[in-house]
């Protein structure tokens, strides 16, 4: 059984910073990309940024320039730093990843989502 463990959330004020953790753990042959989404209340869940097993990454258009996403591929851990914080970055932060759990197989899991509250 696969699992995403996040840490990392937490109450800051605007332009402060926080570092976000997500760790996956149990039967896991490869990992072929990790990501962080974000659902802040009344809205969809939205991608903000993902990171491939080569270092591809990709992030949304309101988080260039502030987030950065790195990964930890010994580990199976990804991170999220996050600076320059807004209000409008809000949100429940939720990892995402793309595991093979055994050879020939390929499923997506969620983590349980960790809250981010930037007041202002």
């Amino acid at each position: 059984q696969v699992q995403l463990v996040e840490s990392g959330g937490g109450l800051v004020q605007a332009g402060g910073s926080l570092r976000l953790s997500c760790a996956a753990s149990g039967s896991i042959v490869s990992i072929n990309v990790m990501g962080w989404y974000r659902q802040a209340p009344g809205k969809q869940r939205e991608l903000v940024a993902i990171i491939t097993d080569g270092g591809s990454t990709n992030y949304a258009d309101s988080v260039k320039g502030r987030f950065t996403i790195s990964a930890d591929n010994a580990k199976n851990t990804v991170y999220l730093q996050m600076n320059s914080l807004k209000p409008e970055d809000t949100a429940v932060y939720y990892c995402n990843a793309d595991i093979r759990p055994v050879v020939g197989l390929r499923y997506n899991y969620w983590g349980q989502g960790t809250q981010v509250t930037v007041s202002s």
